[in-house]
């Protein structure tokens, strides 16, 4: 750690700006911005902005860029014309990093695309793909507090690099010792020279006309108009298409336009974070004073959604991802036409809800270790598939692809064909929560929650680790009153069931799943984005009231164990 601050100490040429924080730095803060190198994680990188190998800042950003491109240019024979595309969401210093990585990858030769202004995470996975490019990059920090920003990066098929992608550029980076040396050209000098591209209307029209086609019933216009929706991108990307798009699409449209305005402070928000109900108070306030049917709320990188329903007294309902998703999966289930055996793509912590929904519709269901990537990396394994075909992709929190035209998460899609299914309900009289109540009565009643344990620092991933190895080894029988009848650890790929161990076929990862006999499940699982242990619960019992009980039952165990450690 002290060689390293004493490196950027030393270093002359180092940024004014990062200059003056670094003489600021109180000994703990110098230790956490230097004890160890920023990692990828489950989003690329993504960390607290400031100075230090240890945090999002200029050098940072240019070494992951260097690394990333040189990994392109040996994988790529055609990769200096095909070329990169770079997209940025609000946040602070974002338009900064896309420049610097813009002049990296054009010093290099290679000809780069990067937006005019802030654009969505799936825009960018649409563009390296509708560009014909071999690469992207996204700087974002999704749903992170104002203090962070990230840096995503994706292969030619518009999907986040996958493991064994991402330890070869991770390779790459480890070897460049000099990131206050790397090479760049001005950007200004790029654009003139044609190898900086700057777009911006060709790709939005060509998103936006793609996004179109996630219809899937055409509905009178009676019907779209009297679907009375208030949404808020919380000072994000999808401030630049949705509420366009859902008013095109013939929606009654109420935008926060206290929100709709770039801010990379968030300051009317205590979270960016549509998972949090707190997201809503704007959207609420507003649903409340229009008699607004449904509240739609985008992250600031517009990849994922969060949905409020009202109800008969004016009050709303939150829907958790999995509730969404299910929904969504029921609708498309019921009236999407394919040509193929469909195929339904999750993640190990998504609720068996959609597991029921896919066995009443006769439709394959492959599940997945977290992280949207590896639903991109199934996507692009189906697409040469005579057999069958991508029917839906989704995750618990709040993400979810429609069409293959983005391998990512996907806001903008999800938000059209949400306000779809909420139209064509409302018309029969019902709202979301009537439909969820529908299919829980033919599938059982399914009950979901997290548990989210901040840890900070070396100390706290040392203790999240410690959390993890404990339930990896305790192997438990029973819990809150119910048998354990599988262990699933995809840490030592084994899973452990009647007492027999066999083979898991995942990625590796720092996760263990506890499934009960009746099918309901914990797991932990370290955050790959931000300092802290998240612990999924889903439970499925007779009736709405069992399975919250039981939730609270399992938590109270949970945190009772977690405590004692």
């Amino acid at each position: 750690m002290l060689k390293a601050y004493e490196l950027w100490k030393n270093e002359s040429s180092l940024n004014k700006e990062l200059r003056q924080e670094l003489e600021t730095l109180t000994e703990e803060q110098k230790y956490d911005a230097f004890y160890k190198n920023l990692e990828f994680g489950t989003g690329g990188l993504r960390g607290v902005l400031g100075v230090g190998t240890n945090r999002m800042n200029i050098y940072i950003v240019g070494k992951a860029t260097k690394g990333f491109i040189d990994y392109i240019l040996a994988e790529y024979k055609d990769a200096k014309e095909k070329g990169i595309v770079i997209s940025y969401d609000c946040r602070h210093k974002s338009q900064e990093f896309a420049k610097i990585a813009s002049s990296i990858i054009a010093a290099t030769g290679t000809k780069v695309y990067m937006f005019s202004n802030l654009r969505p995470t799936p825009e960018l996975s649409f563009a390296v793909r509708h560009l014909g490019c071999v690469g992207g990059i996204m700087i974002t920090a999704s749903h992170n507090p104002p203090e962070y920003n990230g840096y995503k990066v994706y292969d030619h098929t518009g999907c986040q690099l996958v493991p064994h992608q991402a330890d070869k550029v991770i390779k790459v980076i480890n070897k460049i010792d000099d990131v206050f040396n790397i090479e760049k050209m001005d950007f200004e000098e790029g654009v003139k020279a044609g190898l900086i591209h700057v777009i911006d209307k060709e790709v939005d029209d060509a998103f936006e006309d793609a996004c179109r086609t996630v219809t899937v019933q055409e509905l009178s216009k009676e019907v779209k108009k009297d679907l009375n929706i208030v949404f808020t991108p919380l000072h994000g990307t999808a401030s630049v298409s949705l509420a366009k798009l859902l008013k095109e699409e013939g929606y009654t449209v109420t935008p926060v336009e206290e929100q709709m305005v770039a801010d990379p402070n968030f300051s009317t928000l205590v979270s960016p974070n549509p998972e949090n109900k707190s997201a809503f108070e704007y959207a609420e306030k507003l649903g409340k004073e229009i008699s607004a049917d449904l509240l739609i709320a985008t992250d600031p990188d517009a990849d994922r959604m969060g949905i409020g329903i009202k109800n008969s007294d004016g009050s709303y309902t939150y829907l958790t991802g999995n509730q969404s998703g299910t929904i969504l999966l029921d609708y498309l289930a019921k009236y999407k036409k394919i040509s193929k055996k469909g195929v339904v793509l999750n993640t190990i912590v998504t609720s068996n809800s959609g597991k029921a929904v896919c066995e009443l519709h006769n439709l394959d269901l492959i599940q997945t270790l977290t992280g949207f990537k590896f639903i991109g990396e199934q996507m692009n394994m189906l697409e040469s598939s005579e057999e069958k075909e991508f029917f839906f992709g989704y995750e618990e929190s709040y993400g979810y692809v429609i069409k293959g035209f983005v391998r990512d998460k996907d806001s903008i899609q999800s938000s059209l064909l949400l306000a779809e299914v909420a139209a064509f309900y409302k018309s029969m009289g019902k709202t979301l929560v009537d439909v969820l109540d529908e299919i829980y009565q033919q599938i059982g009643y399914f009950q979901e929650d997290l548990i989210n344990i901040y840890m900070p620092g070396e100390t706290g991933a040392k203790k999240i680790e410690k959390i993890v190895r404990h339930f990896q080894e305790a192997h438990l029988p029973s819990i809150a009153g119910k048998n354990i009848k599988t262990i699933e650890d995809y840490d030592k790929l084994i899973k452990y069931e009647d007492g027999k161990e066999e083979k898991l076929t995942l990625p590796k990862s720092l996760v263990i799943k506890y499934i009960f006999e009746d099918g309901g499940w914990f797991v932990l699982r370290p955050s790959g984005t931000e300092p802290k242990l998240k612990i999924y619960i889903s439970v499925k019992d007779e009736t709405k009231e069992k399975a919250l009980s039981f939730v609270e039952q399992l938590k109270a165990e949970i945190d009772k164990i977690v405590e004692n450690l």
